[in-house]
């Protein structure tokens, strides 16, 4: 039995969908129609555009969606048991998975990526990535700083965190006097904490509307790490998601816990991949 896994933010580069673009004339009507929705072309941006351009909130997560789905529409990737995505990537996932029509989930992208980087001028937090410590040692430690909170449990010995800046550095000092290694990320703002709060009342507003139906398999989702098929829980998480945690660590267990033991990552990257061998070893993993 197969998954298909989808990846987040940090998977754009420089060209990205190019080659789908020009041999595919499929591909070629689908990257028009992102552009149509967006009201904007982005495809320019994903192929010409600079490393800079692409770093951009509100271009990263809606490039990526694209690249993911039209990866997948051009391949017929049969008895598919189980969908996941990291962050962004869930948006994919359940789209892929027939629970939302192109469309509908690239309109909800892009207010999700807008209402991100809003959330982000409004405060002063930041994410930092903890590793070689357990899962164990970095929840301890976030319980005793204010406004620190783990962000992405990404695999074992590889943690983000999340909160205010003050706080991250206070945090990021205390897990290198215990042996880890504390890097800060450059990144917008403290994303899936509560730092995204106002992002995630607009993106319920969206999400609460959107038309969602019944997946064609479970969709294991960020905030549980659990195979949903119900609407309304696939709704309720997606919007949950923004201030809370990324389970990756919890809902590849799960899956592999249900006798699904291959991988196939879709969309820009193999950073997913890594991941997955990183929890269990045995894994198959491969790329579309």
């Amino acid at each position: 039995m197969k998954a298909l896994i989808f990846p987040g933010q940090g998977s754009q580069f420089v060209g990205m969908g190019k080659d789908l673009y020009e041999s595919n004339q499929d591909a070629k009507k689908k990257f028009s129609l992102a552009n149509k929705i967006l009201g904007f072309d982005i495809t320019d941006v994903m192929f010409n555009g600079t490393v800079d351009d692409l770093k951009k909130t509100d271009i990263t997560q809606p490039a990526i969606f694209i690249h993911s789905c039209i990866s997948y529409y051009l391949n017929s990737v049969k008895d598919i048991s189980a969908f996941a995505g990291h962050s962004l990537g869930e948006f994919s996932a359940i789209t892929c998975s027939g629970s939302l029509s192109f469309e509908e989930g690239l309109e909800l992208v892009l207010i999700r990526a807008r209402a991100m980087q809003n959330a982000c001028k409004n405060d002063d937090s930041t994410m930092a990535a903890i590793l070689a410590l357990s899962d164990k040692d970095v929840n301890e430690v976030c319980e005793t700083i204010d406004n620190v909170v783990p962000a992405n449990y990404n695999c074992p010995g590889q943690i983000v965190i999340s909160g205010s800046k003050d706080g991250i550095q206070q945090a990021c000092d205390i897990f290198k006097e215990k042996g880890g290694k504390a890097i800060p990320l450059p990144v917008g703002g403290g994303f899936h904490s509560p730092y995204m709060e106002s992002a995630r009342v607009e993106l319920q507003d969206a999400v609460s509307r959107a038309n969602i139906e019944i997946p064609s398999a479970p969709i294991y989702q960020n905030y549980d790490a659990r195979g949903h098929t119900a609407v309304e829980n696939i709704r309720a998480n997606l919007i949950s998601q923004l201030t809370s945690p990324v389970r990756w660590t919890q809902s590849v267990q799960n899956i592999i816990n249900n006798k699904i033991n291959t991988f196939i990552e879709c969309g820009p990257g193999r950073v997913l991949q890594g991941l997955v061998k990183k929890i269990n070893r045995d894994s198959i993993v491969s790329s579309l």
